[in-house]
């Protein structure tokens, strides 16, 4: 299978390169001020506007920039897609501006080069500029298996797009994943782990503090600092994910598992004004980024062989309160016990369970059970049916790791 993932290192743009940013800027706000004059005029018969009709009615005109012809096409492409996402707020009842371009930035696929530590790209036809790139990108780009396909340039940064492929490795079991406000549960009837991820709640009540200290009267002065904390919550969020996402992946790898995740889309809406919840609860699970883990663990794994689905919310329907022992629908204690926090309790199996823990349990057997399947209809025929619903003798080792301090070779370790 084919893996993709994007490699990101800050560089200083030449005059040069800055201009050739806005000119593609303008030629992206070009294409789509015509896209929207013809999505105007014509006719609905007429048809959505593709990305070909789009390029007929824009190539010509984008010559008088005098940019690399493959930039023209990016352009395109980019107006195509911003054009697209219009359309679809539109079908879905939102109300929207006429989109355009803001930030210089150039993105192309075309006509570029890595060779001898720098990426050359066109200024024209002929003429190309060269960008040094830094050590840890260069060891990134030293494996032969690697290809660069395309790359991203803005005002301080500059991204590759690189491709690989890899053969998936054979799996033996799945390890599911719970995300929850406090903590991060993964594993499966063998092993649990449980990733302690209340510093993300943390940061974010941190810098809500120091925003709401403020006391500048200049309100463009207190974006620009607003913004500074923003960013600065935001790259120690992600970077407390990303060791915890390395984690999980190395996990799986060593014991050749599938990645199991269910489906949340939405639960945003839960945690609305008006819906019943403090605004000081509300804060804490709006700030708690449910889609970041998600996105890094996605382009991770695949990097390593390892397969990563996605239940859907039918499949993923009662994994909170169904024991994964013996299916009975478990009970929640009574309000003001506060001896069994976060526990359900089983009618049939008189116990109480964890109700992290029954989640991740659920979830990785439903998903073990779904991949099993898919295997078994690529290969052709039917095999040997999924061994799910045993019971164990034992519970399955529960593990508890510190996210805030992973060491790099370090795995979690029995408590």
């Amino acid at each position: 299978m084919r893996a993709l993932k994007s490699v990101k290192q800050r560089y200083q743009p030449t005059p040069i390169l800055t201009e050739m940013m806005e000119d593609f800027r303008l030629m992206t706000n070009d294409c789509i001020r015509i896209g929207l004059e013809f999505e105007r005029t014509q006719d609905k018969k007429a048809g959505t506007l593709s990305m070909r009709k789009l390029s007929l009615l824009c190539y010509r005109q984008l010559k008088r920039y005098g940019r690399y012809s493959g930039y023209r096409l990016c352009a395109i492409s980019k107006a195509a897609g911003i054009l697209s996402a219009r359309r679809k707020s539109i079908r879905r009842g939102f109300l929207t501006r006429s989109p355009y371009a803001r930030k210089p930035v150039l993105s192309s696929c075309y006509g570029f080069r890595v060779e001898k530590g720098k990426l050359n790209i066109h200024i024209d036809s002929r003429a190309f500029e060269s960008i040094p790139l830094n050590s840890h990108t260069l060891k990134i780009l030293s494996d032969p298996e690697v290809s660069v396909r395309s790359f991203t340039l803005t005002k301080d940064s500059l991204s590759l797009c690189l491709s690989k492929e890899v053969k998936a490795i054979e799996t033996k079991s799945a390890t599911g994943i719970d995300r929850n406000l406090g903590n991060l549960t993964v594993g499966n009837t063998q092993q649990v782990a449980y990733y302690d991820m209340t510093s993300v709640v943390k940061f974010a009540e941190n810098t809500r503090s120091v925003i709401r200290s403020f006391r500048r009267d200049d309100v463009r002065a207190r974006q620009g600092i607003a913004s500074k904390y923003g960013r600065r919550r935001g790259e120690r969020v992600r970077q407390l994910l990303h060791h915890v996402s390395k984690d999980i992946v190395a996990s799986a790898k060593a014991n050749q598992q599938v990645i199991v995740f269910e489906e949340i889309r939405g639960i945003r809406n839960l945690y609305g004004k008006g819906n019943g919840q403090g605004s000081a609860y509300r804060s804490k699970m709006n700030s708690w980024p449910f889609g970041e883990i998600k996105r890094q663990i996605e382009y991770k794994a695949p990097w390593e062989g390892i397969p990563v689905i996605t239940l859907s919310r039918s499949e993923t329907k009662g994994t909170t309160m169904d024991c994964p022992r013996c299916g009975e629908r478990l009970q929640v204690p009574v309000r003001g016990d506060a001896g069994h926090y976060r526990q359900l309790w089983c009618i049939r199996c008189r116990k109480w369970r964890d109700r992290d823990l029954v989640a991740v349990l659920n979830i990785s057997r439903r998903g073990w059970v779904r991949f099993a399947h898919s295997m078994r209809e690529e290969q052709g025929g039917a095999g040997e049916a999924v061994k799910g619903n045993a019971e164990h003798e034992g519970e399955p080792l529960i593990l508890r790791v510190d996210a805030s301090k992973p060491g790099r070779n370090s795995y979690p370790t029995k408590t």
